[in-house]
């Protein structure tokens, strides 16, 4: 199971949000490509970056991604960038940047046939996002609800040419309140994708029974590595050696 550290980009600092909410928004003294350094000195293989701008409808910080998207590159750290990719335009934006992967939320649950198909033009890179308050789908940077069903949006999902899954419990995000591991489960068994774990995690042991479940390939950690609770190289052994 890889460990993923996330970095989240707000006004071009270094943030965290507790079950994204904007204003409670915590700032860090981190330069992105810093924290990149010690990511890969480390042991990790990919970083998961977050442009929360994108993700709440302002401009996207371009200038800002692609630069870490270089970084990444020159590290040896793939990248799956999240926040505002909503069509094909951004999708490619993204790629043209130097992202490896990209995260897709909105577009997942207002129009799967839509991302179905750019996933198609997309194989093995497009993540869809499944991002969860309570029994409630979340969508533009999760101030809206979806009106559909977890598990039969799931299901939409089946035989996608897709890596993974990614399962968020937004009630959960920059909280240090445990992950939800059962609805990781859930969402993979029911998508047929391997599940990429969001939210909550606050200890090793957190993430050592998160290694215990077969259907969860990685875990996105934030607050915990940013809070000091442990550190990167702790956590990559917790994983199970992170690659």
């Amino acid at each position: 199971m890889q460990l993923i550290p996330a970095i989240d980009l707000r006004h071009g600092e270094v943030v965290r949000l507790a079950r994204g909410d904007d204003a409670e928004r915590t700032i860090y003294d981190e330069v992105p490509e810093d924290l990149l350094e010690r990511f890969a000195a480390a042991g990790c293989v990919r970083v998961h970056v977050v442009d929360l701008d994108a993700a709440f409808g302002e401009p996207r910080q371009t200038g800002l991604v692609s630069s870490i998207a270089a970084c990444c590159a020159d590290l040896g750290l793939a990248m799956e960038l999240g926040g505002g990719l909503r069509d094909a335009e951004a999708v490619a934006w993204a790629f043209d940047a130097g992202v490896d992967r990209a995260v897709l939320g909105s577009l997942v649950a207002r129009n799967t046939e839509a991302f179905r198909d750019l996933a198609g033009q997309f194989p093995g890179r497009l993540v869809p996002a499944i991002e969860v308050a309570g029994e409630e789908v979340r969508v533009a940077g999760w101030t809206e609800a979806a009106k559909v069903d977890v598990m039969e949006l799931c299901g939409r999902l089946r035989d996608l040419d897709c890596p993974a899954v990614l399962v968020t419990d937004v009630e959960r995000d920059g909280t240090l309140e445990g992950p939800n591991l059962e609805l990781a489960r859930r969402v993979a068994e029911a998508s047929g994708l391997a599940a990429l774990l969001s939210g909550g995690v606050r200890s090793l042991a957190d993430l050592e029974a998160a290694a215990e479940v077969e259907e969860i390939a990685g875990v996105i950690v934030g607050k915990a590595l940013y809070d000091g609770v442990f550190t990167v190289e702790e956590a990559v052994a917790a994983c199970g050696g992170g690659a």
